[in-house]
């Protein structure tokens, strides 16, 4: 039985989901997550086209609205409004779990300052699956999500290599390779493992010291989604 309310038993205030969708694979999705995306009102997407792949497969027809970086602040109070009047809502991101290294924490925040009930469809997130394989320490880790880009980034970097805890980063395939030797100026040549595109086609792991992990990419371009798994400090 799905979580969202029926119309004609709907309490005056309406529910927010918070829906997690595949990192990759399409079949990574709960059966709970499908139910609750056929049966809300609407569905608020970071990227309304990247979405429609993933409703598509699952024959879901709900209204969406986009709900991205540059619209969160004002979109949100939009979206509390409507969840105030009674309808029901699933926020859901490209990939992964909302709110992880998006906007969907604005939404969430708004919503809960509102009193509206938020409800968590667990489900995918890549810095768990990468940990989950990586072979390094996972009972206590830190998430970091991107690195700053450039003010604060070398702070950051040298605040981090003292962490006892293993520490998670994202970053692009344009950055890959530029971190992983910063990575190495900071935190020394310590035990690293670089996930790539996981659970998609071409999913792969680099496991080794920062210098060893750039010479298996090799020169060239960089494909794909990255996160970076390195030990703590002390190991």
């Amino acid at each position: 039985m799905s979580d969202a309310a029926p119309r004609g038993d709907r309490k005056q205030t309406g529910r927010l989901f918070v829906v997690a969708t595949p990192v990759g694979n399409l079949s990574d999705i709960t059966f709970r997550a499908v139910e609750t995306l056929k049966t809300v009102d609407f569905i608020a997407a970071e990227d309304t086209r990247t979405s429609s792949i993933l409703l598509k497969h699952y024959s879901i027809s709900k209204p969406m609205v986009s709900f991205h970086s540059h619209s969160a602040t004002t979109r949100s109070r939009e979206l509390v409004d409507r969840l105030l009047q009674g309808e029901s809502a699933a926020l859901i991101t490209d990939a992964g779990t909302p709110g992880i290294s998006d906007p969907g924490y604005t939404l969430v925040r708004d919503a809960v300052d509102e009193g509206v009930d938020v409800i968590p469809i667990p489900g995918p997130t890549a810095l768990v699956a990468a940990l989950s394989a990586s072979g390094l320490r996972m009972d206590r880790f830190v998430f970091e999500g991107f690195l700053p880009l450039k003010k604060g980034r070398q702070k950051k970097l040298q605040q981090l290599s003292s962490e006892k805890r293993t520490v998670i980063f994202y970053e692009s395939p344009h950055r890959i390779e530029k971190t992983l030797r910063e990575l190495a100026e900071h935190f020394g040549e310590r035990k690293c493992v670089v996930g790539r595109e996981i659970s998609k086609i071409h999913e792969s792991f680099y496991r080794g010291t920062f210098s060893e992990i750039i010479d298996m990419m090799g020169e060239g371009e960089k494909r794909g989604e990255f996160v970076v798994i390195v030990e703590g400090s002390e190991e």
